[in-house]
């Protein structure tokens, strides 16, 4: 469905020189220094793929959005989607896809949303019975009715936001990309957009390219994701895959009716277990029990617990995605 081959995007720009001299200087001759945005990036995206792209600030995820939407050119390699060459067949590809950009929207601002939906209709080139079974979908996932012939500009955020996905897929696009679709939005409203965008998925077979700096997002909607530093790819891979390799840490807090016992106790002697692998602290009326899972059951954890006092309540803690890319990008994980 998409395909980038070694695809590298370089940006030139004017070297300023420092005081008079250097302006009077640039007037007759610059200098450039080229900055490269996108680095030998390749990979394949399936139909009917949800895929988070993610990575820090400047990393080069929007650039690479916009190669693949037609709206940049690759300083070398090759992008395709869905066959064709998105760059030099512009107008084809944007039959094909839908965009939604957190911060700008694609809507009509004085018109009411009913009149804007119904002139995307017309430029799309959309029949009136897809249009209606389209729309009566699309009111169904995400409740436009109760402002259907409220002005665009009269819209609130999540009303906006809804809204624009809706418009993005009037014309049931092969490929949805999204870039911060949540962003700015309560929770309620976030979990309607996340559920229409599962819903969707599993209605029409749209392929989904999500860029986001909201891992929950990532968590609840993602099966794979690829991770990109600097403008290279550093992981491309499953969330579970990720989780196992980076997340095997995890805690248990038991809650217990004295902490006294355990200034004492040696929880690695009695599991056999060094401290990389398991380390007890106490807490306000509890123990918390950090441990490799991939190597110790929690169950064996409890169980010397319970033989050293009571235990009044347990909790287990996993280690979330969003703990893991912080660490990534903090370079405390090697990828």
């Amino acid at each position: 469905m998409i395909v980038l081959e070694n695809v590298c995007k370089e940006f030139k720009t004017v070297k300023k020189q420092e005081g008079l001299k250097g302006a009077f200087k640039g007037l007759f001759s610059r200098d450039y220094t080229l900055k490269k945005a996108v680095d030998n990036m390749t990979f394949t995206i399936n139909k009917g793929e949800i895929v988070g792209y993610i990575g820090a600030n400047g990393a080069g995820k929007s650039t690479t959005i916009k190669m693949m939407t037609g709206i940049l050119t690759p300083s070398s390699g090759k992008v395709t989607v869905d066959g064709i060459v998105p760059y030099e067949n512009r107008t084809e590809n944007a039959k094909k896809i839908g965009v939604v950009f957190g911060q700008r929207t694609q809507l009509w601002w004085d018109l009411a949303l009913r009149e804007t939906f119904t002139v995307l209709k017309e430029i799309y080139e959309v029949s009136n019975e897809d249009f209606e079974y389209r729309m009566k979908f699309l009111d169904d996932v995400l409740g436009l009715g109760e402002f259907m012939a409220t002005p665009v500009r009269s819209l609130s955020l999540g009303q906006r936001m809804r809204a624009d996905l809706a418009a993005s897929l009037l014309h049931n696009p092969k490929i949805l990309y999204l870039d911060e679709p949540t962003i700015g939005l309560d929770v309620m409203v976030k979990e309607k957009v996340r559920k229409a965008i599962k819903e969707i998925n599993k209605e029409f077979g749209t392929t989904v390219i999500l860029t986001t700096h909201d891992l929950n997002d990532i968590e609840e909607l993602c099966n794979r994701i690829i991770i990109i530093d600097n403008g290279k790819k550093i992981y491309d891979g499953s969330i579970e895959a990720i989780k196992s390799t980076f997340g095997y840490m995890s805690q248990v807090e038991i809650k217990v009716k004295s902490t006294e016992v355990f200034k004492s106790f040696d929880i690695n002697k009695s599991l056999n277990f060094s401290k990389e692998d398991l380390f007890i602290e106490e807490g306000d009326g509890s123990v918390i029990v950090t441990f490799n899972k991939n190597k110790i059951p929690v169950s064996d954890i409890i169980y010397v617990i319970m033989k050293e006092c009571p235990v009044i309540d347990v909790s287990i803690k996993e280690t979330s995605i969003e703990e893991i890319i912080k660490k990534i990008y903090r370079n405390e994980v090697s990828v």
